[in-house]
């Protein structure tokens, strides 16, 4: 009964979640607008001058690398979410309320599963525009967008802790942009990492970013697997139990005071 309950709050804070996004179409620019920016300017300005040996051309190669960006960067919304919430007293309110107090973080993070399938379905279509296609079986892009969702579910929590870290809306996404942004530029996304200065390529290779959007290609055009999908699979799960573990503690903290 305790589990059903807790499902219950969970799936009602996520469309709680979720309800905000028409009376704040703005969110919306970040899964939408954004990613479409970065494929443009990097098919069209930047895509000239990148050798990709290998590809059939340069979108092939960049699709994959803007999703798995596109994805890590998805839980923005629940960062500024838990930022307002708790400044507003909301999280109080919850407390006694006869809910399951980990709902408000399970259901703002699985509301960022709903928000990341559009932004990879723009993603794909954009993409398909610019030039990418799939050339893989039908069960192989399944399993990569099922992957891409994984990671999106991962860094939603590296974002659930920085909402309950930060002290405003602002520096939540101060944080995680800060942090999050050089780690995706990096690694493999944009450029073969073999194109990088020697001292740098160690670290790209090591990124878990690279790992990730390695797998991605591999399901979606059909590069070379090896290891790469199952270190992007453990890498997000490592994410997310570790992060899962710092914000629940981090959200017993905030609501503790």
């Amino acid at each position: 009964m305790t589990a059903r309950y807790a499902i219950s709050d969970t799936l009602i804070l996520a469309m709680r979640a979720l309800r905000r996004i028409p009376r704040n179409p703005e969110l919306l620019t970040s899964y939408t607008v954004q990613p479409i920016m970065f494929t443009l300017l990097f098919v069209y300005v930047f895509g000239g001058a990148i050798q990709t040996p290998g590809y059939d051309n340069y979108a092939d190669f960049l699709i994959p690398g803007i999703i798995v960006q596109q994805m890590s960067f998805g839980g923005f919304a629940t960062a500024l979410g838990l930022v307002d919430d708790l400044k507003k007293g909301l999280v109080d309110r919850f407390r006694s309320l006869p809910m399951s107090r980990m709902a408000v973080l399970t259901g703002r993070t699985l509301s960022d599963i709903a928000m990341n399938a559009l932004a990879l379905t723009v993603m794909v279509i954009v993409g398909y525009i610019v030039g990418f296609s799939f050339s893989t079986s039908p069960g192989e892009v399944i399993g990569g967008i099922a992957l891409c969702l994984l990671i999106g579910y991962a860094f939603s929590w590296v974002f659930a802790f920085i909402g309950l870290t930060a002290s405003s809306p602002e520096a939540a996404n101060a944080y995680g942009f800060t942090i999050l942004f050089p780690l995706t530029f990096v690694s493999s996304a944009f450029v073969p990492v073999d194109s990088m200065p020697d001292w740098l390529q160690p670290i790209a290779e090591h990124n878990p970013f690279t790992n990730m959007v390695n797998a991605v290609r591999a399901l979606f055009v059909g590069t070379p697997a090896g290891n790469q999908i199952w270190l992007a699979i453990v890498w997000s799960l490592a994410i997310t139990f570790g992060f899962g573990l710092a914000a629940v503690g981090r959200y017993r903290h905030a609501v503790g005071r």
